[in-house]
């Protein structure tokens, strides 16, 4: 992208309209896609997103890369915790100008290091306390998500045990989420190459988690890219778990690198997707090979062919709820 059209984009005059999506509905105009991309057809049901940690620059810079490449939503992860209710408005304003929804955010910003998991029973205040505090920025930006993750394993406690207590505080967590408005999507992350100790390893463990917490506004987050590391082929288990999915996330292996770059079959997984009734995101969180915009444009394009070859029409412009 030339430094002329990137400055033309955060100056927010691309004229999108707004595109805020809320809990269950559309907000604004359907995206548009930037210059190189593949627009969204104007009825489907799949919404492209990025995680904006994978993007360099300042949270302007990272909004008009996603605008570029023709994205439709973005996903936070901890960007947000240091804003004031100014830069909150700020930065949901510009994102709304390009067209662009944020759709995500993570509750347990810091969970490495603060005993917040999921896991332990004995966390599980100052847990359910960053879903509440997760919730109220999702209000504040109009975001209709909140991940939550597991944590690590916790010394001397079965498997059994603290599933179990994922399962209660889930159930609890929903609470919370429906009273806020917002869903808490569940994500695995895998234990070999990114996340040592996790426990949620594994999507299919993670399916049984949300089919017992049993609500609407707990769902979940299937990450292909550790689904793959962790487990091998992912096609099984998307395919099994696709009703009760809101948001997939996407990396190839090894590398966690463009799309393409590794091992992984993206064509047959995106038909997999493409063969279900799955409505919800599609979001690219991968380390870039060179220029993000060039990067994220095929990326975001091949996403879009690979559902409409397994027969899903691939991005919405009604929000996915």
């Amino acid at each position: 992208m030339s430094q002329s059209r990137r400055s033309f984009l955060q100056a927010g005059a691309v004229g999108l309209g707004a595109a805020g999506l809320a809990f269950g509905q559309r907000r604004g105009a359907e995206p548009q896609a930037g210059p190189q991309g593949m627009p969204p057809p104007k009825n489907a049901k799949v919404t492209s997103s990025v995680m904006l940690w994978t993007l360099e620059g300042s949270m302007e810079e990272k909004l008009a890369k996603a605008a570029e490449a023709g994205m439709q939503s973005v996903e936070l992860v901890s960007e947000h915790v240091k804003w004031t209710d100014a830069d909150a408005e700020k930065y949901k304003a510009l994102a709304q100008s390009y067209g662009i929804g944020m759709d995500a955010l993570l509750s347990q910003t810091d969970w490495v290091h603060r005993p917040v998991t999921m896991v332990n029973p004995a966390h599980r205040e100052a847990f359910l306390k960053d879903v509440r505090d997760a919730a109220a920025w999702a209000k504040k930006l109009n975001v209709s998500q909140v991940i939550v993750l597991s944590g690590n394993e916790q010394a001397g406690m079965t498997r059994e045990a603290q599933h179990a207590s994922m399962v209660t505080g889930g159930k609890l967590a929903a609470e919370i989420a429906k009273d806020a408005d917002v869903r808490l999507i569940l994500e695995n992350l895998n234990s070999r190459v990114n996340h040592k100790g996790y426990y949620l390893t594994s999507a299919k463990e993670a399916l049984q988690v949300v089919k017992e917490v049993d609500s609407p506004h707990f769902r979940l987050l299937f990450d292909i890219y550790h689904e793959y590391v962790q487990n091998g082929n992912p096609i099984p288990v998307v395919t099994e778990a696709v009703p009760y999915v809101s948001v997939f996330h996407v990396a190839d292996a090894p590398g966690r690198h463009d799309p393409g770059t590794g091992e992984m079959k993206w064509d047959e997984i995106y038909r997999a997707i493409g063969k279900t009734e799955y409505a919800g995101y599609i979001t690219l969180e991968y380390e870039p090979k060179g220029d993000e915009v060039a990067s994220l444009t095929p990326a975001v394009t091949q996403m879009r062919k690979g559902l409409n070859a397994g027969g899903a029409k691939p991005e919405t412009a009604e929000s996915a709820s």
